[in-house]
């Protein structure tokens, strides 16, 4: 998922120091937008959740009355021999969870099968019973991965079926988790996906049964067609509208969210020009549906030592994309409504320093092509929802936005729209140009006037949404907290219609 600088931009950076310095920028505090409301809520909301139990790992959502429950595996860092039990939190709104804590427990002992629990579902049998499927694992088991069943009366209430645990040898012993079950009404009977490898390949394969106990191995439902013998980690597979749609993550080399559109259950799963929705800073999305709207569910992964310039490390907090299939039934994100509004009160946008070459006029801002230019506010401190819309755009451009900005290098943490190569990047470099992106999505500048953008902010993270086609999530603790700024480097662009909600 790297992208290198073309040689001028690098260049270019050698000149932006010498827009940058003191004689070249000015403070200003003129505001156009209406002050926040000073009434108070009674909890602020939490667009990306985490508890202090731990971090969020693989999620397995489950929706029903109006409530999404989404389970989840915990990552406690504790340093135990067990590790990763289920947790679960609900929402109705994807704006305020509520925790309910653990509420199925790994064993306690080595010597069990699911001394640490792996990733699975939750599902709700013909007889109106609920089923966990979850992957046991063992670090100093043989084999280290065993598919494990659970029954319950309620949500958060599990118990254990140790008979009914099972291991396929016709498949990789190490590598066999990641139940998928739900109940197929023309056939009768459950199905079960399950991850797993064969002749060397990541394979999917498929399970029945008639009773969720007892299960028969029908071979591979799906095999990767990317070309890496990747795992395909965390499927799901549902239908909605008229299409079925199959989802998992790469467990390598790029570790993002793909899915599979087909007309029929039994495929074929034809693989889209666009395929992903997210890129690196979302892993582990699994499909869910309301009955009207589809959502993906994944992870933003922490960093190595809570450090932005760092790679990512595994888990972090919760992120939940809405999906909307276009009219060919490829999948794009879109900006959950209900998160629209709930992030409804208008925040005053403060500036607070700019490049005396920017034009400032009624809230939009005119940059002139001089070089780096830039225009800064003032640190968000709540959940926020950024709008703006960008025009005046051409080939070659580069502009976006930076948090923590600096006067020589835009900022450490910077969303760049680069033109030339028709890419969306995320860097977590002060030194833009003289690093790697660390995410980036292709979208297609060609033939537009004008991109509107949408900024998800909340608990160190950021969600972007780009004309509700893409989206790009990264991990930004110091995105709340410090100033940030729209910037241009050597491009004629205006930013509009900008405005702030919370």
């Amino acid at each position: 998922m790297k992208g290198r600088r073309p040689i001028w931009a690098v260049m270019l950076v050698l000149m932006m120091a010498f827009t940058a310095c003191s004689g070249n920028q000015k403070e200003t505090a003129e505001t156009d937008t209406p002050a926040a409301s000073s009434e108070e809520r009674e909890e602020a909301y939490s667009l990306f959740p985490m508890t202090t139990d731990g971090f969020a790992g693989d999620t397995m959502p489950y929706y029903e009355d109006g409530t999404m429950h989404i389970y989840y595996l915990l990552d406690q860092r504790d340093g135990k021999t067990g590790y990763h039990p289920w947790a679960m939190l609900q929402t109705k709104d994807y704006c305020s969870y509520e925790n309910m804590g653990i509420v199925l427990p790994y064993a306690e002992s080595a010597s069990e099968q699911d001394n640490a629990l792996g990733t699975g579902c939750v599902m709700k049998d013909q007889e109106g019973n609920y089923h966990a499927f979850y992957t046991g694992h063992n670090d100093y088991y043989q084999p280290a991965e065993a598919i494990m069943h659970a029954e319950g009366t309620d949500l958060t209430h599990w118990t254990k079926i140790p008979e009914d645990t099972f291991i396929d040898e016709n498949y990789s012993t190490n590598d066999f988790r990641d139940p998928y079950v739900f109940y197929v009404p023309e056939e009768k009977c459950y199905w079960m996906l399950v991850v797993t490898r064969k002749d060397n390949n990541g394979v999917i394969v498929k399970y029945t049964s008639t009773d969720l106990h007892k299960w028969k191995d029908e071979g591979v439902f799906f095999e990767d067609d990317m070309g890496y013998s990747t795992n395909m980690e965390c499927p799901s597979l549902l239908k909605f509208g008229s299409k079925w749609y199959l989802g998992f993550s790469d467990q390598w080399p790029d570790r993002v969210f793909h899915y599979r559109i087909s007309d029929s259950i039994n495929g074929p799963f034809v693989k889209p020009e666009k395929d992903t929705v997210d890129s690196n800073g979302f892993y582990a999305g699994r499909l869910e549906t309301d009955g009207e709207h589809l959502y993906v569910v994944g992870w933003n992964g922490t960093k190595i030592g809570h450090d932005d310039l760092n790679d990512y490390d595994w888990a972090g907090n919760m992120v939940v994309h809405e999906l909307e299939p276009k009219t060919d039934g490829t999948l794009v994100p879109v900006v959950n409504d209900k998160i629209t509004e709930n992030l409804s009160r208008s925040v005053s946008l403060v500036p607070s320093l700019m490049a005396d070459t920017v034009k400032y006029d009624k809230g939009n801002i005119q940059f002139t092509g001089s070089k780096y230019e830039f225009f800064q506010y003032e640190a968000f401190e709540n959940a926020t929802r950024l709008e703006a819309d960008i025009t005046g755009f051409k080939k070659g451009d580069l502009f976006g936005i930076s948090f923590a900005p600096n006067m020589e290098y835009a900022g450490a943490l910077t969303y760049l729209f680069n033109v030339d190569e028709n890419k969306v990047e995320f860097y977590n470099s002060p030194k833009l140009f003289e690093s790697y992106a660390q995410s980036f999505m292709d979208y297609d500048f060609t033939g537009r006037d004008k991109i509107h953008l949408t900024l998800l902010l909340s608990d160190g993270v950021a969600s972007l949404y780009v004309d509700n086609e893409i989206a790009l999530t990264a991990r930004m603790y110091r995105s709340q907290g410090t100033n940030w700024q729209f910037f241009s480097i050597g491009s004629e662009v205006t930013i509009e219609n900008i405005e702030a909600f919370d």
